[in-house]
């Protein structure tokens, strides 16, 4: 189900009614009911939901896999505060329906992941906490330790820091030593280039359909195609995020290439992409390569088919540009506008930012924390795989292309680049038509 990107002039005015009365509020209740699963962390009340200066955190996530080293690292907050803490884990599909429902209802949970697509519509109608002030006084919280094009996500026109940093991630190349065995083909290394792993996706494709070289979504943008497309030179949006680059020669070289592999039968057609994940067809051992983002680690390393098979290399580089290149993005730690615990809220996010938590973050190998000097032990937590790939590819990184209608365009672009990936249409009509309508999007931000 598609979800509108933007609010409605209705949802826009119940919003401002919202933020008209919540001065008054003393708690923002349970989460909505679309919430989904809900998992009790440190200390709890017993009762979901946010209670007054005398309840529990509600704290929304939409990782699963995170939750239970966040619940670790949540309970030494309430050891050290008292402050009692609850994590909500809404799967990423709902997570933003269950926001926008709490927004528009005034039931935003206390405390909640942000995220680069999200964070323009929830700061411009002032749903989350200005915490530039309690940043400003607080003797925990270091900033500049944090990648500033991260911070820069989260802070609104210069003016208000809406949420403080939890992560950096980056992409890198997983690959079935199994099936390249089999193949007689040398592992990745890093010398390869794009055109490699095209020879190595056609000698590991079966042509009985049993085994496919790679896998890739028209939708995985981040850890897919974007790479590529950087390295080809192009990209997806300028830099004074106006104009889309969907009509670069690099960006169309980049999906060309890919879509090139798709007709030579190198992947699975997109139908079987539109009801599979790549790392749910890697691990069931139907695809012998995929990138993937260095938060899919807790998902893919505990995965007994692909600890038995799998490890992890570095990205491809462009043989021409000779650009190795891994978009990034970090999530952010806000909390809501009219939560009745603003202090409490703040007290958490000042916790889950300092260097004691972003180490143990990464100690426990749930991500790659976003502040500086904490990745030392985070390659070490799963023994087996070499997780040096994805801090290696910090050496050439390029912020996720994101503007204040993020949403908009990338459903787009992913509705329109399915023609690309089948075949349908032309990669250059699927550009064109792709750089009129971002354009359009972008002039009326």
């Amino acid at each position: 189900m598609k979800r509108k990107w933007w609010l409605t002039a209705a949802m826009a005015a119940v919003m401002a009614a919202t933020l008209a009365g919540c001065g008054s509020k003393t708690g923002n209740g349970t989460a909505p009911a679309s919430a989904g699963e809900t998992t009790e962390a440190a200390e709890s009340s017993g009762e979901p939901g946010n209670t007054g200066a005398q309840g529990t955190l509600t704290v929304a996530i939409w990782d699963k896999n995170q939750e239970p080293g966040l619940t670790e690292i949540m309970k030494d907050f309430t050891k050290e505060t008292g402050i009692k803490t609850q994590i909500q884990v809404t799967p990423w599909e709902q997570y933003w329906t269950m926001l926008e429902a709490g927004a528009t209802g005034g039931s935003l949970p206390d405390v909640f992941w942000m995220h680069s697509n999200e964070i323009a519509r929830y700061s411009e109608y002032e749903m989350l906490l200005d915490l530039t002030d309690r940043i400003k006084e607080s003797k925990t919280l270091e900033m500049d330790k944090f990648p500033k094009d991260i911070v820069q996500i989260y802070n609104w026109e210069g003016t208000k820091q809406y949420a403080v940093p939890k992560d950096i991630d980056t992409i890198a190349l997983w690959y079935n030593k199994t099936m390249f065995d089999e193949a007689g083909i040398p592992y990745p290394h890093k010398d390869w280039t794009w055109d490699d792993f095209a020879a190595a996706a056609k000698k590991l494709t079966k042509g009985d359909g049993s085994q496919y070289g790679f896998a890739l979504r028209p939708t995985n943008d981040q850890a897919g195609w974007n790479n590529i497309v950087y390295d080809m030179g192009g990209y997806v949006i300028s830099d004074d995020k106006k104009t889309s680059g969907f009509d670069q020669p690099g960006t169309i070289k980049a999906l060309t290439f890919i879509t090139g592999l798709m007709k030579e039968g190198y992947a699975p057609s997109y139908e079987v992409m539109a009801e599979n994940t790549e790392e749910a067809l890697f691990e069931a051992g139907k695809v012998a390569m995929i990138t993937a983002g260095s938060w899919m680690l807790p998902e893919l390393c505990n995965n007994d088919y692909v600890k038995a098979n799998g490890d992890i290399a570095l990205l491809p580089k462009d043989g021409a540009s000779g650009k190795r290149i891994s978009i990034y993005n970090g999530l952010g730690w806000a909390a809501s506008a009219n939560t009745g615990m603003p202090e409490e809220a703040w007290k958490l996010i000042e916790y889950m930012g300092s260097k004691e938590a972003q180490q143990k973050q990464s100690d426990l190998g749930i991500v790659i924390s976003a502040y500086e000097g904490t990745t030392d032990n985070w390659i070490k937590a799963y023994s087996g795989f070499n997780l040096q790939a994805y801090l290696d590819m910090m050496s050439d990184l390029v912020i996720r292309p994101y503007s204040k209608s993020t949403v908009a365009w990338n459903n787009m672009t992913g509705e329109k680049l399915i023609d690309a990936w089948t075949g349908a249409r032309s990669v250059e009509d699927v550009c064109k038509d792709i750089t009129q309508e971002m354009n359009a999007m972008l002039a009326q931000e």
